[in-house]
């Protein structure tokens, strides 16, 4: 070969390297990145191409799909009870992307999951269109129902779990939205989307409250101050006086920390002044364990870290750097204290299930759509904020508040409630009308199958703590009656 025909060839060589390469470059290190790109629509149209597999709650699917006309999207997404299910569920939209289980589960419910590569392989070998799998939830529709009705036009969240296992049996937020309305990729769907932000409604519907707000959990913090002081021994007999004077001033402070009325909080017992929610005695509970240690009972309970279960849950805050005073004001639940609704069913779910905190999680199973699991979610303990003893004296306390203090509108009967109401300010001063929580647990002699936090916004009610136990309370009951009414029927 003459001298001019090797360089050519050389060239046509090393060429072909250079798309060999680059083709390479473009399957194995790109790939993920251009078929995630937003602008690459096919993507989208392969996504749309089939119905989705379905979100499922007690073996029924609360999700579906419709075909489209006009549109190169065949499908769109369809829920039966939208604005019920939207704080489990989240959305997903040919225009505006997808959110929580219909994010995180996308290749699942799609069939695109590589757990469903056999699926595809068979579907491609017999011709049939690809098929998506199904997300089998831990919810249980009628505790739900009872969460989301009981809310009703009251802005606020609900969140309920099994305390045996961690499962998530309601998640409720209200004011809330219809997914159905914006999942495709017309006008009417993008004014939707558009009436439904923030800057547009100043109700903000599409906030998961029971996840991702957090708001000053008021006395029903003071569940975790007595395990605290129960864990730390500065208390070990719960009817025994306590060393807590009225007034009590503030640490370095000229303020008295005034308690909800006239109500008998000088030296009360543990049991007593969790049944009538004296500040005096929690102030100085959390003062005499100081900050350090109120934190570190805080954090086994779940404060200052993000929960995923697997849809995110904002982190509750017990400050790390503050004072006495604010110490001690963060330990009855105010101050810059705050707590989503699914922290504070942790806080009872802990306390009923003998001290062991169970790391919730809301979907039981991935199911293929052969109908094999292809995933399945073991309970798994996240801590142990008590002993089994502590507990049981704590539970001794909280069932006390319902039988005879602020919480009697939660009692059921047949059944043993413990709870804490709570009542936590609200706007600058204290100016606006507060929150109302209530947090709870009920148990037969099986065991205790559910825990729930209920936090109403903006209540018009009196500002006392027992706020919570008049609109809150009924709300958390019937969600507990509901769930105890399932197990019977199994």
């Amino acid at each position: 070969m003459n001298k001019p025909l090797r360089r050519i060839a050389i060239f046509c060589g090393l060429l072909v390297l250079a798309l060999l390469v680059r083709d390479n470059w473009i399957q194995y290190v790109q790939a993920d990145g251009l078929k995630n790109n937003k602008n690459n629509r096919r993507v989208l149209i392969a996504r749309y191409s089939q119905p989705r597999g379905n979100i499922i709650v007690d073996g029924r699917p609360i999700t579906g799909s419709v075909e489209t006309d006009g549109t190169d999207f065949k499908y769109k997404r369809t829920y039966k009870n939208g604005p019920m299910w939207a704080p489990v569920t989240g959305y997903a939209s040919q225009a505006f992307g997808a959110t929580q289980i219909e994010n995180l589960e996308d290749g699942i419910l799609t069939g695109n999951d590589d757990r469903l590569f056999f699926n595809r392989t068979v579907d491609m070998f017999t011709g049939k269109n690809q098929k998506g799998g199904d997300v089998i939830t831990t919810l249980n529709a009628k505790a739900q129902e009872a969460a989301y009705k009981g809310l009703g036009k009251n802005k606020g969240a609900v969140a309920a779990l099994d305390p045996r296992t961690g499962k998530i049996l309601a998640l409720a937020s209200t004011p809330s939205y219809d997914p159905s309305k914006f999942a495709g990729s017309g006008k009417s769907d993008e004014e939707t989307w558009n009436a439904l932000q923030p800057k547009n409604d100043k109700d903000d519907p599409m906030l998961n409250r029971a996840l991702r707000q957090t708001y000053p959990p008021g006395s029903t913090f003071k569940v975790v101050t007595a395990a605290a002081a129960l864990e730390n021994g500065k208390y070990t007999d719960i009817d025994g006086a306590t060393n807590s004077p009225v007034p009590w001033r503030l640490p370095l402070s000229t303020q008295d920390l005034p308690n909800e009325g006239n109500i008998p909080c000088e030296n009360a017992t543990l049991r007593q002044a969790l049944r009538y929610s004296c500040n005096t005695v929690f102030g100085k509970l959390g003062d005499d364990l100081g900050k350090d240690k109120m934190l570190e009972e805080a954090k086994k309970f779940g404060f200052n870290e993000e929960v995923f279960m697997p849809v995110r849950s904002a982190a509750s805050i017990y400050p790390e750097k503050m004072d006495r005073p604010g110490n001690a004001l963060s330990s009855i639940g105010q101050f810059d204290t705050r707590a989503t609704p699914l922290q504070m069913a942790m806080v009872a779910s802990a306390v009923a299930n003998d001290g062991k905190l169970m790391k919730p999680y809301m979907i039981d199973s991935l199911r293929a759509p052969n109908l094999n699991t292809v995933d399945q979610t073991s309970p798994e303990e996240m801590s142990q904020p008590l002993s089994s003893e502590n507990a049981g004296k704590l539970q001794d306390m909280m069932e006390t508040v319902v039988k005879e203090g602020t919480g009697t509108n939660a009692q059921i009967p047949g059944a043993t409630v413990g709870g804490k109401t709570g009542t936590a300010q609200h706007g600058v001063a204290n100016s606006e009308n507060p929150y109302a929580w209530f947090i709870s647990y009920a148990k037969t002699d099986e065991g205790s199958p559910v825990a729930v936090a209920v936090v109403v916004e903006g209540s018009d009610t009196l500002r006392s703590d027992i706020a919570g136990g008049k609109l809150a309370a009924p709300i958390a009951k019937n969600v507990m009656k509901a769930v105890l009414d399932s197990e019977r029927d199994k």
